[in-house]
């Protein structure tokens, strides 16, 4: 079959990012004898032509639509961009009468109300180089499509009980050559990794387990060093590590630092730490691998807040953890997370002060956390009457104390009038 994927995702923030498990689906399903074109938003100049030209031209009897984002999580002035993906679709409505197919990291947290919203065909939850296949079959074939896992079919429900590939080895590597993976002007763009899926820190705002599930599922290092060859060798030369934890478990970072650094590549690379369960040598293990920077979401300068978001490190751990990364030269950008539950001004003012005495390169701080479904945090935006337990919560919706609300705005104004390193 001809298969066309469109990655809908036009937003970037610090980095511009590229489709990744995109292309891990578009190789899944070229792997099994289906002809694919991919499309990326990201990089097109008018999107409905784009649309248009890549139908007209490739006739796709069937067209993926990957949704990476549902909105951009700001409380203060949210953009919610499922707009942008439904004019996607309805473009793809115009110019074809194929299935349309949804997937993606953001269709993943809402995979019955996106679908609804977005008025698409079906839309696989989850892990879709298995999935997607197996679909393509059953459709191409025209039998039943009960039993494939996660798949969602508007108006029918899910078909079949979404599964976790535990063997990560088992699915395809990214292909460098397949769409904007291999642009020309590849010194702007990080080019994303991603060596391990799941996590069980179970942070209580975070919808990574949603996505990923609770359970660490690890490739080979092999394989990680093997796909990082084939993007050295078309030109890319910086690499991101998109592991939600990368550090966990420790011993197979090491490993996979030891690996990167006897494979001889000149490389240089980011990734995100969990300040706890880090220890030097894996800090100088990173440097030695060609590692420049790190992301590190502490969230919170306050003991007591770091427990209701189920944190398991302490300021101390932070504070050791940032001072490695400095002495080893790995820029820090550290998040915080102010306004949940049990926030004080007290609480926010030990965040501030906290932050500050660790001398980062930059700190991202957020005000007001957005709910997610399934979280610790929406079971208590409940319980307190916040939402209610039917929202789907696909228009986002923010957890803040409310009599910290206008407070807490000029006092982060303040504290980053002189600290230019420092955004919101």
């Amino acid at each position: 079959m001809r298969v066309l994927l469109i990655s809908a995702n036009t937003e970037h923030v610090n980095i511009l990012p590229l489709p990744l498990g995109l292309n891990c689906v578009a190789v899944a399903a070229r792997n099994t004898g289906h002809e694919v074109k991919l499309v990326d938003l990201m990089t097109e100049k008018d999107n409905r032509s784009s649309v248009r030209e890549a139908i007209v031209a490739f006739h796709p009897e069937i067209i993926g639509i990957s949704v990476r984002n549902i909105d951009d999580q700001n409380m203060e002035n949210p953009r919610f961009l499922l707009d942008q993906v439904k004019k996607v679709v309805t473009d793809c409505r115009n110019f074809s009468s194929v299935p349309i197919i949804l997937g993606g990291a953001g269709y993943s947290i809402f995979p019955e109300s996106a679908l609804t919203y977005l008025e698409a065909d079906m839309g696989i939850q989850g892990e879709g180089e298995m999935s997607f296949p197996l679909l393509l079959d059953r459709i191409e074939r025209g039998i039943d499509l009960s039993g494939i896992p996660g798949l969602y079919v508007r108006d029918l429900g899910l078909q079949g009980k979404r599964s976790f590939v535990k063997n990560l080895d088992l699915l395809p590597l990214a292909d460098a050559h397949i769409s904007s993976l291999s642009a020309p002007d590849k010194q702007e763009y990080w080019m994303p990794v991603q060596t391990r899926r799941g996590c069980p820190m179970d942070c209580s705002y975070c919808s990574t387990a949603t996505v990923e599930g609770r359970s660490i599922r690890k490739r080979r290092p092999e394989f990680v060093i093997e796909e990082i060859t084939s993007h050295v060798k078309t030109g890319f030369q910086r690499f991101y590590f998109v592991d939600n934890t990368f550090n966990i478990p420790l011993t197979y970072a090491k490993e996979m630092c030891r690996k990167l650094t006897e494979s001889g590549l000149v490389i240089s690379w980011r990734c995100i730490l969990y300040p706890g369960g880090v220890d030097k040598e894996l800090i100088h293990l990173m440097a030695r691998a060609g590692c420049k920077e790190v992301s590190l979401g502490f969230e919170s300068g306050c003991e007591r807040i770091l427990h209701k978001m189920n944190k398991r490190y302490t300021l101390d751990t932070v504070r050791r953890t940032s001072e490695m990364l400095r002495d080893f030269g790995i820029k820090r950008l550290g998040f915080l997370l102010l306004g949940g539950p049990g926030e004080t001004r007290e609480s926010v003012e030990q965040s501030l002060v906290f932050a500050d005495s660790l001398n980062l390169d930059a700190l991202k701080i957020t005000i007001g956390i957005r709910i997610y479904p399934h979280t610790a945090l929406a079971r208590t935006a409940i319980d307190e009457g916040l939402i209610l337990p039917e929202d789907n919560l696909l228009l986002p919706k923010f957890y803040i104390i409310e009599d910290l609300k206008d407070w807490l705005r000029e006092t982060v104004k303040l504290w980053m009038a002189d600290r230019l390193h420092w955004m919101s």
